[in-house]
């Protein structure tokens, strides 16, 4: 995967000195996409957007899970959450998340599979 250029990318220990969690737990967090990330350039990396008061953001999870349900590939899905999308007043998904849009988001996300 090639990252959106305007994102700031963590590794994972970036992301075991901001949240505090050993590497192991980590990488977990990553595979159960509490904390979804993708290998750019063969390096594990998750977007510092999915992080929040040294916490990932609660509302990653269930929406990675929509975007799968659709058919979307882990690739798809973070390009999805990242790119603009007019659906969503053209912003990115992950920023409308920010802002507390949850609800829009998944509604727009789940639509993406019929």
């Amino acid at each position: 995967m090639t990252a959106p250029a305007p994102r700031t990318w963590l590794t994972v220990p970036e992301l075991v000195e901001l949240i505090g969690e050993p590497p192991g737990r980590i990488r977990r967090l990553i595979e159960e996409y509490t904390l979804p990330g993708a290998r750019i350039d063969g390096i594990l990396k998750v977007p510092a957007d999915f992080i929040r008061d040294g916490e990932p953001l609660h509302e990653l999870r269930g929406t990675f899970i929509v975007l799968h349900d659709a058919g979307f590939s882990d690739d798809e899905a973070m390009n999805w959450m990242l790119a603009d999308n007019e659906l969503l007043g053209g912003v990115a998904p992950i920023d409308a998340l920010r802002s507390g849009r949850k609800a829009e988001v998944r509604r727009v996300a789940q639509a993406l599979g019929f």
